[in-house]
């Protein structure tokens, strides 16, 4: 029977939504103009952390605090520009998030996106209601692979970190779960199977995976 102590926290970027194309672009473009070129290598590295902790990894350490804010601005004003009317979910997602629903999953959205690109994914993709908590970057002090969002998720939906499987595409992302004890799926929509090895189960799309098999995940590992 469905248990609704048990919940699933979903990352957006490049899990729910196929939005990486227009990140790589944006970003390209708000280096570019600071003299830096960066590699869709460089991108799917760093893609699911935070955007002060991108900035500096490019730019360096020393960036002072308004350049920062310039171009994480800059950046996000570029991205849901381009994005904006052009989002598609990505496959099996929005289905896994419905069949939880039904299934009796708690679910939580817990993105290092800043609110103005959940609020438009989210209503984009007609998802919205079917998350009882949302958790964007700015509510955290730290960004991915920090656990802070996905702990705070965990508080809002009342449910043990323990009890919490997070389903992530990026490095960072898998390695945020496992700091705050969580269980992880990790889909290959971003990066190899290879650069996701801490997950606890990995796979190639959405669309092979079932609410019973995230209930096996949690039994198996409790």
């Amino acid at each position: 029977m469905p248990n609704k102590t048990r919940a699933v926290i979903w990352d957006m970027d490049g899990v729910i939504a196929d939005t990486a194309p227009y990140h790589f672009k944006a970003w390209q473009e708000v280096f570019r103009k600071r003299g830096v070129t960066i590699t869709e290598d460089d991108f799917k590295r760093n893609f699911g952390q935070r955007n002060d902790r991108i900035t500096r990894i490019v730019l360096g350490k020393d960036i002072s605090p308004d350049e920062l804010e310039s171009v994480a601005t800059e950046k996000e004003e570029s991205f849901r520009n381009r994005a904006k009317n052009h989002l598609k979910p990505l496959p099996g997602a929005v289905e896994l998030i419905k069949s939880l629903r039904e299934y009796g999953f708690l679910q939580a959205l817990g993105s290092s996106a800043p609110p103005e690109n959940v609020r438009l994914i989210t209503r984009e993709l007609k998802i919205e209601s079917l998350f009882q908590a949302i958790v964007s970057g700015r509510e955290v002090k730290e960004g991915k692979p920090s656990p802070l969002g996905f702990l705070l998720a965990a508080e809002k939906l009342g449910v043990e970190a323990k009890d919490c499987i997070v389903i992530e595409d990026a490095i960072a992302g898998v390695a945020a779960a496992r700091k705050a004890g969580m269980h992880c799926l990790a889909v290959t929509n971003t990066n190899p199977r290879t650069s996701l090895k801490g997950a606890d189960l990995i796979v190639d799309s959405l669309k092979e995976v079932t609410p019973g098999d995230l209930e096996s995940l949690l039994d198996h590992s409790n």
